[in-house]
């Protein structure tokens, strides 16, 4: 998600997370050598003090390095489990809907062959032009499918873009769910079931209701105002959680049967790596629904 006119911050807070993770927390499950091709000079001089465990002195900084440090943690578990499902369906279509700075169509051999819709704001999807420049693309296909998920029509754009609603898609949806209302998650759940043939996958990451993430968020708030500098993620609120309960229900009323359902804590020690933030990881999941 993304303000109306910047790219996201959260999806480089994201790729700072990969590029950071990378090699390091659990190298023989997680690696991600592109993230850091996606980041700026300034981005990566955080990634690289979180690498070497160097925090540094002056809090205003330090603000930024525990914020892509925590994002690491996270988004290992949560990055192997989506990786997992996708290529346990490998399907010729892939849809990534908000897919911001992901780098799955440049770091997933497993799509040779699959056409990858890349779902994103307008914005977001020129800011990644620019950061990708040349690097190889080791999809089959990439098609770029400009969606602001708030107001846009996501079942013409698709079309318009070449997905074929009559054979099977794995959908990925990955950091968006929190920053849509319950509407628009419902809408655009409608949207995937319709275009879902039978044997379709959706692999969803959301977020279980919790005080965890309200309380973080209040925080570097609090932080930012000290430090006279801008809530980096003022412009991109939390507006649903949903439980794993109310979540099967969702995806049961669109032909979805759920067959797994981790929380990221759960994930992260199945990995055996080492966890410092609890509380984000047991409120965030992914689940794996199949269309019969």
């Amino acid at each position: 998600m993304k303000q109306a006119s910047t790219a996201s911050r959260t999806a480089v807070l994201v790729c700072q997370g990969r590029a950071a993770a990378h090699g390091r927390l659990v190298p023989d499950r997680f690696t991600d050598p592109v993230a850091e091709r996606f980041l700026t000079p300034d981005e990566v001089r955080v990634v690289e003090q979180v690498r070497r465990a160097d925090p540094p002195s002056d809090w205003r900084q330090r603000t930024a390095y525990e914020q892509v440090r925590a994002c690491a943690d996270v988004v290992v578990p949560r990055t192997v489990a989506i990786d997992d499902a996708v290529r346990g369906r490998p399907h010729d279509q892939v849809v990534d809907l908000g897919a911001g700075l992901d780098t799955r169509a440049w770091r997933m051999p497993e799509l040779s062959r699959a056409t990858l819709f890349e779902v994103d704001h307008p914005a977001s999807q020129s800011d990644k032009r620019e950061r990708a420049g040349d690097a190889p693309v080791l999809a089959g296909r990439l098609e770029l499918v400009p969606v602001d998920f708030t107001h846009d029509d996501l079942d013409a754009a698709l079309h318009g873009a070449g997905h074929n609603g009559a054979a099977p898609t794995t959908w990925v949806w990955e950091g968006v769910v929190p920053y849509l209302t319950r509407a628009e998650v419902t809408a655009t759940a409608d949207v995937l079931a319709r275009r879902s043939a039978a044997g379709s996958r959706l692999v969803v990451n959301y977020q279980e209701p919790g005080v965890g993430a309200a309380l973080g968020r209040l925080l570097l708030r609090a932080v930012s105002r000290l430090a006279g500098s801008p809530d980096p993620l003022a412009g991109e609120p939390r507006r649903s959680s949903w439980s794993a309960q109310t979540m099967a229900r969702l995806l049961a009323d669109h032909g979805l049967v759920v067959r797994r359902d981790d929380d990221l804590l759960t994930l992260a020690e199945q990995l055996a790596m080492p966890v410092t933030q609890r509380g984000s990881l047991r409120n965030g999941r992914v689940a794996v629904a199949d269309v019969s």
